[in-house]
């Protein structure tokens, strides 16, 4: 699509946005909590939300307790020195095994993206019944972005963006960062081959993640620990796309030089 880089965005995470307790309705939380923060919203706004508040409430949080793990769990958990419980719900939510070191197992998983430990996540998990608890990603959340978005759209009454953050880390690089795995409304991937550059250069290549920039900007509001602040309302740029999707940002394996 044709578009130019804003020369200014605004930021505003909502302070009174719960952290849910499982199976809650998400969308109404959010909806009370941009009602008392902000009062409305506008055309082109983006709302960026935490994958946890969304796996809670779509019921996706795992008791250890009820898991028994397989052989190939139990020889895995021996070299990552991580609970074979832990382990055999990473197997379940995997596509195949990448690599394996002492306290990581580096996995594709269902969505199709490569990641640390399929996206199963234990900071930030309440527990149940007395046994330590996990949180999967959700199971589409491109899905749930739609899901979302119309309910927003529909009380609004404006056209919206969502997208869906989670945190992940890079290869060569320390640290985590926020990224995009569910998308609704706006665009995922620009593309800016056969455009010129400042010099008047044809671009051949270049393709940029917007809504994976958009995921880590809001990130830094959310914060990574007891900040408890799980969406990010964005104003300020105009990336409307009724069809992308977080998957458009998938590499083919083909062209991954990494795999």
């Amino acid at each position: 699509m044709s578009w130019l880089a804003p020369d200014n965005l605004q930021l505003t995470a909502l302070r009174t946005m719960p952290w849910l307790a499982p199976d809650s309705d998400d969308t109404h939380c959010i909806q009370k909590a941009i009602m008392d923060e902000y009062g409305s919203l506008q055309d082109g706004d983006i709302i960026v939300i935490a994958q946890k508040i969304i796996s809670l409430s779509e019921g996706r949080l795992v008791l250890l307790s009820s898991i028994n793990p397989s052989s190939t769990a139990r020889e895995l958990a021996e070299k990552t020195g991580k609970d074979p419980r832990l382990v055999e719900i990473i197997l379940r939510q995997s596509k195949r095994v990448v690599r394996v070191v002492h306290s990581v197992i580096i996995v594709e998983n269902h969505l199709g993206m490569i990641l640390a430990n399929a996206g199963v996540d234990c900071s930030n998990v309440p527990s149940e019944k007395g046994s330590p608890a996990v949180l999967l990603l959700p199971k589409d959340p491109d899905q749930s972005s739609r899901r979302i978005r119309k309910a927003l759209q529909a009380y609004f009454n404006v056209q919206l963006g969502v997208i869906i953050a989670d945190s992940i880390g890079r290869a060569w690089r320390n640290g985590t960062i926020g990224h995009a795995i569910g998308v609704s409304g706006i665009t995922a991937l620009a593309d800016f081959r056969g455009r010129p550059d400042h010099y008047e250069r044809t671009l051949e290549v270049s393709t940029e993640g917007v809504a994976d920039e958009l995921a880590a900007a809001a990130t830094l509001l959310m914060g990574q620990g007891s900040e408890g602040k799980p969406v990010v309302i964005i104003r300020g740029i105009n990336i409307s796309d009724d069809e992308a999707a977080a998957s458009d940002l998938l590499r083919d394996k083909e062209t991954d030089l990494f795999l």
